[in-house]
């Protein structure tokens, strides 16, 4: 049996779809270079795994477009001491990518088969400072402490307050907000112990989190 190389795949999406979109942070780069997302795709869409898609997970969900998840990676500027939330573990593939770029990860995903699928991936690759949770981060469940930044994988029509009290002074939150076909990417920044500072990142469209609620539009 002939195993494909991604090697050249995995450098044209970095140079044609991530950096193109202001993703020029070099740690982002090389990170994003040598990450095999192939191995974190379903098994038919691997020959898709560096295409400009959002590759389907089942369960509604999909994988960010890779220029996506290279500005979410360039926003939260993760350092090798923080502690990370990660709401909606999906392929888990950002979960890799996030735990390479800091200290500790905490992933929770509502589904169950999302976990235990990317459990086994990240084990096969030797990444160890994850733990993955299955829980519904929109209700009371969502890990208790504060993160240095969190990273939220699926739109929400509202900016939830939880997330944004679960930072620390200085925490990153990465949040797409708004109904499609219209979102917002923010990055929240708490400057203190009741303030925050947001800064509109990009407009974008992805799919929401499971349980996120539905804003009903008024119609005339």
């Amino acid at each position: 049996m002939i195993v494909p190389s991604y090697e050249k795949a995995r450098f044209n999406m970095v140079e044609q779809q991530v950096r193109p979109w202001e993703v020029l942070d070099p740690k982002v780069l090389s990170l994003v270079g040598d990450m095999p997302r192939d191995h974190f795709v379903p098994d038919n869409y691997r020959g898709l795994a560096y295409a400009d898609i959002e590759i389907p997970l089942g369960d509604g969900q999909k994988m960010m477009f890779p220029r996506v998840e290279g500005r979410l990676l360039q926003a939260l500027d993760i350092q090798p001491t923080d502690n990370i939330l990660e709401i909606g573990t999906g392929s888990g593939y950002l979960t890799a990518c996030l735990a390479k770029l800091g200290n500790n990860v905490i992933s929770q995903d509502i589904n169950p088969a999302f976990t235990e699928q990317a459990r086994q991936r990240l084990a096969e690759l030797q990444i160890e400072n994850v733990e993955l949770r299955i829980a519904d981060s929109l209700s009371d469940n969502i890990e208790s402490g504060r993160f240095d930044a969190i990273a939220v994988t699926g739109s929400l029509p509202e900016m939830p307050e939880t997330f944004k009290q679960r930072l620390n002074i200085g925490g990153r939150l990465f949040v797409v907000i708004g109904q499609s076909p219209v979102m917002t990417a923010f990055l929240i920044t708490r400057t203190g112990e009741d303030a925050w500072q947001s800064e509109a990142l990009f407009e974008t469209d992805i799919a929401p989190l499971t349980n996120a609620p539905v804003i009903r539009k008024f119609e005339f």
